[in-house]
Formats: structure tokens, sequence, C-alpha cells
């Protein structure tokens, strides 16, 4: 990461004549640390050089000026300077430390900004695209940073016109979408409000279905329509349950899962290298997993964990619970959820009894007993 220090530093002898060409920023009194400059001058240092504490420091790269000035040109001048004598530098780094520095020119701002950015027309720096007043954008019109998309306000964006950061979609103002239009974070999906959907237009979270209000839907549209907050059912498991249960059930954490993932360019592959270049530019990608892969993903990493026995028991503890409909929605079989056919056929077999005044009291209205059809 640019700015972090090493503890490999490395000694150079430079003589005079083949003198070290760098770029060094000042504040805008043409001061670094409490020190005058002057354009033209040279300054020797005879103490120890230490790197960051003593001795004439510099850059070799101009755009490394700015990780320890503001680019803003108001505020930080730069110049072109020639460093010589004993020059101190790390291994992996982005300054030196001389004990000799000749100040050699000031560099106009409109040249900063040229010799900062490969591309046009930019303000910001570290730019290879176009029009971009944000730092490190491959793309154009971004006023964000890291950008390999398009007029994105939002950071670390390979999609375009999103608000938000580390979208692979467009025109998100969330977070860690693959889908377009979505207020909502991590979605896979389009236009959805909640957070972690693979379907479409869902307000509700955790959602392979499409227009959903609620959550972990296959279908679509659940929720029921024009209800208000006073109605009294609602469905779990195709089965309908009272609101008031279901307000204070205690879902198990894996069920609360992401459909993306931030990949940091660290820990990426060769093979998601070549398959996302942008990685460049934005640090790493960002991956898309299916409904079920990462429903699948968040039950193997749960099964790992010291509560694992807890998530499992409020898992069949859910009201209506239905290993098979779990399954249908999940990928996740029976057999893993330790399930077994005389579990299924005894829940098949179960009898509740209710009055025909529980009935009437639940429903509202008169019931009539009818032979089966």
């Amino acid at each position: 990461m640019p700015g972090i220090r090493t503890n490999e530093m490395k000694t150079k002898r430079v003589t005079k004549k083949n003198a070290t060409k760098a770029y060094k920023a000042f504040n805008s009194d043409l001061t670094c640390k409490d020190f005058q400059y002057e354009v033209g001058k040279e300054y020797h240092h005879k103490g120890k050089l230490e790197l960051c504490e003593s001795g004439f420091h510099a850059c070799p790269k101009l755009t490394d000026c700015f990780y320890f000035y503001p680019f803003n040109k108001t505020k930080t001048r730069v110049a072109e300077v020639l460093v010589w004598g004993k020059v101190e530098y790390e291994d992996i780094g982005n300054k030196l430390c001389a004990s000799n520095i000749k100040v050699v020119r000031e560099l106009a701002w409109s040249e900063v900004l040229l010799m900062c950015n490969s591309g046009n027309y930019n303000t910001g720096y570290g730019n290879s695209g176009n029009w971009n007043s944000g730092n490190w954008n491959s793309g154009n019109n971004n006023t964000g940073h890291s950008n390999s998309g398009d007029r994105n306000s939002g950071d670390f964006n390979s999609g375009d016109r999103n608000s938000g950061s580390c979208n692979t979609g467009y025109s998100n103002s969330g977070n860690y979408n693959s889908g377009d239009w979505n207020i909502g974070n991590r979605n896979s999906g389009s236009c959805n409000t909640g957070y972690s959907n693979s379907g479409n237009r869902n307000s509700g979270d955790w959602n392979s279905g499409n227009g959903n209000s609620g959550y972990w839907n296959s279908g679509d549209n659940n929720s029921g329509y024009l209800n208000t907050s006073t109605q009294e059912y609602c469905f779990i498991f195709n089965k309908p349950v009272e609101t008031s249960v279901l307000s204070i059930t205690k879902f198990p954490a894996f069920m609360r899962f992401t459909l993306t993932e931030w990949i940091p360019d660290s820990k990426m592959s060769q093979q998601e290298k070549n398959q996302h270049p942008e990685y460049a530019t934005t640090g790493g990608y960002l991956k898309k997993y299916t409904y079920k892969e990462a429903f699948r993903k968040s039950f193997e990493e749960a099964k790992q964990l010291p509560d694992w026995p807890e998530q499992l028991e409020k898992l069949k503890s859910l009201p209506n619970f239905d290993a098979k409909i779990f399954e249908e929605i999940s990928g996740i079989t029976t057999e893993e959820l330790g399930v077994s056919d005389e579990d299924l056929a005894a829940k098949s077999t179960v009898t509740i009894e209710v009055t025909m005044a529980d009935l009437e009291q639940k429903y509202g209205c008169k019931v009539k007993i009818v032979k089966d059809r």
C-alpha cells in the first residue's frame, strides 16, 4: 500500500554531476517542516540522515508528493529538485532523503495536473481517464476515487453513475451492488431498496424473488396487498402465523448473508486478475454470488462456529418450520439439517385442535363447515 514505510532502507552515494531528479512539495510559503526554501538555491545537510526526521526529503514520482501534502493549488507548491551526496531511500517506498538538494524550478499547477494524470482535463491526480476531479480513476467524469467506471461520485466503482461505493452495477446509491438502481446494499438484482436481494424491486431483504417487502422469499410479491400495520397474520413457510409472533421470532445469524463480497487485490488469484483487469485501478473487484451460493457460503461458515448448535436450533424452532420448503429456497438439504424422513412424516401428521369460536375470532367472520371437496 502506498505511503506505508518498510524497514528495508538503502543508501547510495551520488555525485553532483549525476544528481538525481526528484520532486518536492512545500507549504504555500515554500516552507517544509519550518525550513524556508528558495527556488534556484542549494542546501546542504551535515548531520545524520534519517527518513522522515532529518535531511532533505523528496519523491521520485510527482504523484507521491501528495501522500504528504494536500492536492490543492492554494495550499501546496511543488518544485523539481536535484539531490546528491548521501541518499537514503526505502526499498519499497515513495520518498527519499538526501544530504544535498537544489530547488531547480517551481511547477505551475497546470503542469502538475498534466504530469500527475495520463488522461486529460483532470483536476484530481493519478487519473488515466478524463475529466475526473477525484483521484486514481481510469474511467471518466468521476468526482470520487479509484473508479474504472464513469460519472461516479462514490469510490471503487467499476460500473457507472454510482453515488455509493464498490459497485459493479450502475446508478446505485447503495454500496457493493452488482445490479443496477439499488438504494440498498449488496444486491445482485436491480431496483432494490432492501439488502442482499438477487431478485428485483424488493424493499425487504434476502429475497431471490421479485417485488417482496418481506424477507427470504423465493416467490414474488410476498407480503400481501393493500394491508396496513393492523394486519393480524402473515405467512412463513407458506402458512399463516400471527404477526405478533413473527415480530419476536429470532432468526439464526447465518440467514443474514451478503450476495457480493469485495475481494482486495492482495487476495485475488491470477485468474481473477485476468478476468477483472480493472483491479489495478479499483484495488480489487466485487465478487458476485448467486442467491443459493451466498446462502450456502453463510451456512458452511456458520457450521464452523461454536454457536452452530444454537443457530441450528433457532432455525428448526421457526414458526411453521418446513425443511423441504427451506431446501427449495436455500438449496440446503434436509439431510444437512439433520431432519430425517421420520421427522418430516411426523410433522405432516400433526393435528391442531381449534373451536368454531377460535376460528371466528381469528378471521373476524362466521365459519361454515362444509364437506371435503
